[in-house]
């Protein structure tokens, strides 16, 4: 009982700790109560339209939201990091938004970890400090767990994007073949094409109608994804359609090396599986096999001792 009630004082005085620095750091300094008599008044906004069902929580929560958000874009990932990544995963996000799903992570985290304590404090007793480093445990896993799964997302889209690029280049060169000038064969396949890298090149379609050339639209698309194999496909891309090299060619050739990558790259995977195969052979299944190959023959000498 002493435990819970030294927890719940804990959290009460971290909780008033968190309320005065909040309430002392909104506080409008010198500057912001001059500002308003030393230039011109800004045109009246309208009120921000809510995103959520909770309108008024949204509202009460949202100055909260931003000095969180804040924290976290001092101490988490660098911004164009983070920004790569989301680019890089397909998911049209601000870094602001991502930064506020990081913060409900966690707050999740935090509540989580609130809850565990509050159990084992109950049933067995947690010191406050011990408790405290399991609350700030928490927060951090939510954190970083947010982080890995924007990393993961990231990786996964670009091995779609992988797998798709063989197929993709194969149309290009066939339309190309068939009389097509690049940026008519790129229109050509994304009318037809379905995935990641059609959704990309789609963008270097609306790109090349807003007025970029094509070959600075390819670039923005390899800047964007990420991935290795495209950058050096839209590399030899630019190079052939800067120098008049056989289009077609090239893409086929661009075809076969992306191929050839990934079938090394299957070879490797299956040489680190065969190696971690044998881990419950060895493990598990000789040892038991060595069990009841001697079990018998110990059972022998017993009986004729």
């Amino acid at each position: 009982m002493t435990a819970t009630g030294a927890v719940a004082g804990l959290g009460l005085a971290v909780g008033c700790w968190l309320i005065v620095a909040w309430v002392s750091a909104r506080r409008p300094s010198l500057d912001d109560r001059l500002a308003p008599y030393l230039r011109a008044p800004l045109p009246a906004r309208s009120a921000p339209v809510p995103r959520t069902p909770f309108g008024t929580l949204e509202r009460l929560l949202a100055p909260v939201m931003s000095d969180a958000v804040r924290v976290v874009e001092r101490f988490g990932s660098p911004r164009a990091d983070v920004a790569a990544r989301l680019a890089r995963s397909g998911r049209g996000q601000s870094v602001e938004q991502y930064r506020a799903e990081q913060v409900v992570a966690a707050a999740v985290g935090t509540g989580a970890a609130l809850a565990a304590v509050m159990t084992l404090a109950a049933s067995r007793g947690v010191g406050p400090v011990t408790g405290g480093l399991l609350v700030a445990v928490g927060a951090l896993t939510g954190l970083v767990l947010r982080d890995v799964a924007l990393t993961r997302q990231a990786r996964r889209r670009g091995e779609r994007i992988l797998l798709e690029l063989p197929t993709l280049a194969e149309l290009l060169a066939l339309a190309v073949t068939a009389g097509e000038g690049p940026s008519g064969a790129v229109e050509r396949v994304t009318a037809v094409g379905n995935g990641e890298l059609a959704d990309e090149l789609r963008r270097v379609v609306a790109d090349t109608r807003a007025g970029a050339p094509l070959v600075v639209a390819l670039e923005r698309m390899a800047d964007r994804v990420g991935v290795a194999a495209l950058s050096r496909f839209t590399e030899a891309l630019t190079i052939a359609v800067e120098r008049g090299t056989p289009l077609a060619d090239v893409l086929r050739s661009q075809a076969a090396d992306v191929r050839e990558s990934s079938r090394r790259e299957l070879m490797e995977l299956g040489g680190r599986k065969e190696v971690a195969m044998m881990v419950p052979v060895v493990f598990l299944i000789l040892p038991v096999t060595v069990v009841f190959a001697v079990f018998p023959s110990l059972s022998a000498l017993r009986l004729d001792l």
